[in-house]
């Protein structure tokens, strides 16, 4: 792993305020706090979390934490920080953040050129508004689910990736750094209304044109990036583990057939000789096709394939843990992943060549920073926070 000098962040000097939540938000509070940003986080006492330690959750990495309960406080120390912020951020239900008296008419009134970004599941107006949610549910109903997974199974659920990080913090993220730029540019701020629903059914862009031109069937297991194309998929190694071959285009198939020990049989060819393949070009014949790239591929473990394949051009690849990813030889000498306080963890991302990024601080435990953000923003009416868990550290509470 590597480690990385103090950087600058091309976000460096620009204030965030993240109201706290789970998921995407503080993902997307984290992604800016890696560009450099400088972000607070308003914590509650005894606020939700994701269930472990606040010390190693590392979406609060980079950032800093102050203590804060709303509902006794009132409005006037967020106002405060709005005033002096150049972003906010918040992941409340639509209408929470009015009721308490810090919703984007409050904030705005205090600071005309404030970015307000908003992250929710379903958006700010609709149906399903105020409806409770998790990902899952989110990408169901874009279409983007149904895609995953085997024809004869269910659809596949891929973590939180999809809807919370990719459709939703990723789209707000987006969206806070395009509005900041209107906001410096002309002076007005705006709200960011980014909904996972409508970042998850952007990123299906290319799938829906390719359904309009029918190059794409509404159904799993027969198009060209869901599987079932024996050249792009998964198989089993002699171990137990798995090889992923992304042989699409023909010369890169030829190098992955070579490189099996594995030719196309010639139309004088006994059909049962295991060291040919069908032509790829025939879907009638890819249920053999696949059939004898397996056999092959169960003959050696996962590591002995990924070395033989690692100075070839057929695009196959180990399917690696989340454990031994760090340690792959190119994602090592890239310094991919880092360790910080004794964590390894994914580098900030993407690089930049004139304001390099690093892992500067370990998350930042609820209050753990309350009078140091007294002092550097100059507030007023933050009140003092009398004992926070950064004094008395313990895991937080999930959401149901």
């Amino acid at each position: 792993m590597a480690t990385q000098a103090e950087p600058v962040g091309p976000l460096t000097g620009v204030r965030v305020v993240e109201l706290a939540g789970i998921g995407p938000g503080p993902f997307a509070a984290m992604l800016l706090a890696d560009l450099g940003a400088d972000v607070v986080r308003v914590d509650r006492p005894g606020g939700a979390g994701i269930g472990i330690d606040p010390a190693l959750d590392i979406t609060n990495r980079n950032k800093r934490s102050v203590l804060l309960d709303l509902k006794s406080a009132g409005p006037e120390p967020v106002l405060e920080m709005a005033e002096r912020a150049d972003v906010l951020i918040e992941g409340y239900r639509p209408g929470v953040a009015e009721r308490l008296g810090v919703g984007p008419e409050q904030c705005l009134a205090r600071n005309p050129r404030l970015v307000y970004g908003r992250m929710t599941g379903w958006g700010q107006d609709g149906p399903l508004a105020d409806r409770a949610g998790h990902d899952i549910g989110y990408v169901a109903v874009t279409g983007s689910l149904s895609v995953i997974g085997p024809a004869d199974g269910p659809p596949v659920v891929p973590a939180n990736l999809l809807g919370d990080f990719a459709g939703g913090s990723m789209y707000l993220v987006t969206g806070v750094l395009a509005a900041l730029h209107h906001a410096r540019a002309h002076g007005r701020g705006q709200v960011v209304d980014a909904a996972i629903v409508d970042g998850t059914s952007h990123l299906s862009a290319l799938l829906h044109g390719m359904l309009r031109a029918g190059a794409w069937q509404d159904r799993r297991g027969v198009n060209p990036l869901d599987g079932s194309y024996p050249f792009y998929g998964v198989y089993e190694t002699a171990d137990g583990g798995h090889l992923a071959v992304g042989a699409l285009e023909a010369r890169f198939y030829d190098e992955f057939l070579d490189r099996l020990g594995l030719s196309e049989a010639r139309p004088d060819a006994s059909p049962d000789d295991p060291t040919t393949v069908p032509p790829r070009d025939d879907p009638a014949s890819w249920p053999l096709l696949r059939e004898r790239i397996a056999a092959r591929v169960r003959t050696r473990t996962r590591d002995e394939w990924a070395r033989h394949f690692a100075d070839s051009d057929a695009c196959v690849a180990p399917v690696l843990s989340l454990r031994e990813a760090p340690h792959h030889p190119h994602l090592a000498a890239r310094g991919t992943f880092v360790e910080h306080a004794g964590t390894v963890q994914p580098a900030p991302a993407p690089r930049f060549s004139d304001t390099p990024t690093a892992v500067r601080t370990a998350p930042a435990r609820p209050g753990q920073h309350h009078a140091e953000v007294v002092r550097d923003w100059g507030l007023t009416a933050l009140p003092a926070a009398e004992a926070t868990s950064a004094d008395h550290p313990q895991p937080r509470k999930a959401r149901p």
